[in-house]
């Protein structure tokens, strides 16, 4: 077993945690999470994670609603019940696709915002019944915390001071790792 020493900065403005995670990342500290009750505009420019890839997921979701609407008009309209509606016969897909855009374009915003919600709740595990991952329950109401693991305490320490931080908190952790 070792020991994992975790120290947490917590702060009353995202100007000033903006601040902390710059001047943290200036001094070649690793942050390994910051936690705030809202997002904070340039914060994963300042850690320096890269972007999201949440964009493709959209498009493919999307697409699948597409061709599932597609798909859908087609096999009740043309293939499985063929139906004369208003003198507009149903010979094909192609001819009767613009009475079908509305459902098409519905099933392409139903697929992408459910599918989307359902992978941003896997991909970050907030997902329903999931245990609440922040240490500070201040961070879901008005605080902003840096967590900052296995880094020398008195550099971390005078850097977040230097930055405005309300208040430093160290919790030490046993890893478990069978060998």
């Amino acid at each position: 077993m070792s020991t994992t020493k975790i120290i947490y900065g917590l702060y009353g403005d995202d100007d000033l945690l903006l601040d902390g995670v710059k001047q943290l990342r200036k001094k070649g500290i690793d942050i390994a999470e910051v936690y705030t009750p809202f997002p904070v505009h340039g914060l994963d420019k300042a850690m320096g994670l890269k972007e999201s890839r949440m964009s493709e997921f959209a498009f493919c979701y999307g697409a699948l609603g597409l061709t599932i609407a597609c798909l859908l008009t087609w096999y009740t309209m043309n293939h499985d019940w063929a139906q004369n509606i208003g003198g507009k016969p149903s010979f094909t897909w192609a001819e009767n696709m613009p009475a079908f855009m509305p459902i098409m374009f519905e099933l392409t915003v139903f697929c992408a915002a459910h599918l989307m919600s359902i992978t941003f709740f896997i991909l970050n595990r907030t997902f329903p019944g999931q245990k609440a991952q922040n240490p500070d329950p201040r961070t879901t109401d008005d605080k902003f915390l840096i967590e900052v693991a296995n880094q020398d305490y008195d550099k971390v320490k005078e850097i977040l001071i230097a930055t405005g931080v309300e208040e430093i908190t160290v919790k030490n952790v046993e890893d478990e790792k069978a060998d």
